[in-house]
């Protein structure tokens, strides 16, 4: 295909198009008209040889090829605003940049807070877009992470990308407040409880699990959920157990009814860290956002020490 043949201003109309699914709204939201949106469209139809927006009674629905057009293009006009907008320097605070991160809500609960109130002081036009990142996502991360700036998660599951450390954090278990298990577990009450498991799949297991089966124990897995703070509520009032971050068991309120014990074998211990694809290592924009966040966790590491 010859890129200088096309227009790119279609990228931005299909966009459009595609978020709103409606011809009115995109035209509002581009400030053009709707017969100038309406011509927009039918040209991508004839390129893409597709209805793309396929009307059902009053409305439009997203045609299959059109649903997996959507991520797509918001990639491609991410990364064309990356190419246009970037200079020799950057300038935090003349900045209109969108990050993009791909985190667990593990990572939002302990951090987010931090690097959001670190960008509203130094970057305050800025926008920090926090996106979850799902298995799939992470078993073709070199790919999806040319389209994102950063994935957050512990260290065993990547490699071949950039990293750099953020935080330490141990595994707990967690077992409802009236669990009868007495202050500590034993490795037969661990093989006799029901579990909750956290993305439980082939590739999509924990360290602290993989070392658990090591032990030659199977978890009896009963509930799987794939964000970290539903588990406090699948634990509670039941006999369930299940492992978790402990900065993140340290702030679940009394009241929800659950308690973290010591792991009854070596979980090994939890490295939160940052990863990148090798095109960015010299990003101004990226260098910077690299450093927001190792400064957010250091804030966060020594207010946890102090409190301690």
């Amino acid at each position: 295909m010859n890129l200088s043949r096309l227009d790119l201003n279609l990228l931005v109309a299909l966009d459009a198009l595609l978020q709103h699914r409606s011809v009115s709204r995109a035209a509002e939201q581009l400030g053009l008209s709707q017969p100038a949106v309406s011509a927009q469209l039918a040209k991508l139809r004839r390129h893409f040889d597709d209805e793309l927006l396929a009307r059902t009674g009053n409305q439009y629905r997203l045609t299959p090829l059109a649903s997996r057009l959507r991520d797509r293009v918001q990639l491609a006009l991410s990364g064309i605003e990356r190419v246009f907008t970037t200079g020799s320097e950057f300038d935090p605070a003349a900045s209109t940049r969108e990050f993009r991160l791909l985190v667990s809500d593990y990572f939002v609960a302990v951090l987010g807070p931090a690097v959001a109130a670190l960008l509203a002081e130094e970057a305050p036009d800025t926008r920090l877009r926090l996106i979850p990142h799902t298995p799939q996502l992470i078993d073709e991360a070199v790919q999806v992470l040319t389209g994102f700036d950063l994935l957050l998660m512990p260290h065993g599951f990547l490699t071949d990308l950039r990293c750099q450390d953020l935080y330490r954090d141990e595994w707990v278990c967690l077992v409802s407040a009236d669990a009868d298990v007495g202050e500590a577990l034993t490795m037969t009450q661990l093989a006799a409880m029901p579990w909750v498991a956290t993305y439980h799949g082939p590739t999509a297991s924990s360290h602290a699990a993989r070392q658990l089966r090591l032990t030659g124990i199977e978890p009896d897995v009963r509930v799987v959920t794939e964000t970290f703070l539903t588990v406090p509520g699948l634990i509670a009032g039941s006999d369930r157990v299940a492992l978790l971050q402990r900065r993140l068991a340290d702030r679940i309120p009394p009241e929800l009814g659950v308690r973290a014990l010591p792991c009854p074998f070596p979980a090994g211990p939890l490295v939160e860290a940052m990863w990148w694809h090798p095109m960015y290592d010299d990003d101004p924009e990226h260098r910077y956002l690299r450093d927001v966040l190792a400064r957010a966790a250091e804030k966060q590491v020594a207010a946890g020490e102090e409190q301690s």
